[in-house]
């Protein structure tokens, strides 16, 4: 799957090590920043190239990191067409995807461990969406507040 990862200062370090992580595990993997640790850079300069890029399919999903990742969520989930959650357990990394089509994983920088964010990010990536017709009629109504 082709991937994009984005962060700001709070994720930068995590990002670098997830970038290489997800491309350890086959995957090709779109940056879209930081590209250098800089501690005035925000948040929305990289999440919503991001969250553009998995809205448009550009990328299939992404992951996003900030330093509690809960700015990431906020700011991922402002595009139509994007499910981004704030993960801190492997349980809902996958679940995410099978029962709400998670597309964009957000991870916090300052609070997960880079073990623990690997494993999220496995789970994230390793899961897919059931297509199940309760599920689909969820994620129609969270649509339709799109519109």
């Amino acid at each position: 799957m082709k991937i994009g990862i984005a962060a700001d200062h709070g994720g930068f370090e995590l990002k670098e090590s997830l970038k290489k992580f997800v491309e350890q595990l086959g995957h090709e993997v779109k940056d879209f920043g930081a590209f250098a640790l800089d501690n005035a850079d925000d948040y929305p300069d990289y999440v919503v190239p991001l969250a553009r890029a998995v809205a448009a399919q550009d990328v299939v999903r992404g992951i996003a990191v900030c330093g509690s990742g809960v700015g990431a969520a906020i700011a991922a989930n402002k595009i139509a067409g994007v499910r981004a959650a704030l993960i801190n357990d492997h349980y809902s990394a996958h679940q995410g995807v099978e029962h709400d089509d998670l597309n964009i994983l957000c991870i916090g920088g300052r609070v997960s461990g880079i073990m623990a964010a690997q494993d999220f990010v496995e789970g994230f990536l390793g899961a897919n969406f059931t297509g199940e017709e309760r599920h689909k009629r969820r994620l129609q109504k969270v649509s339709d507040l799109e519109k």
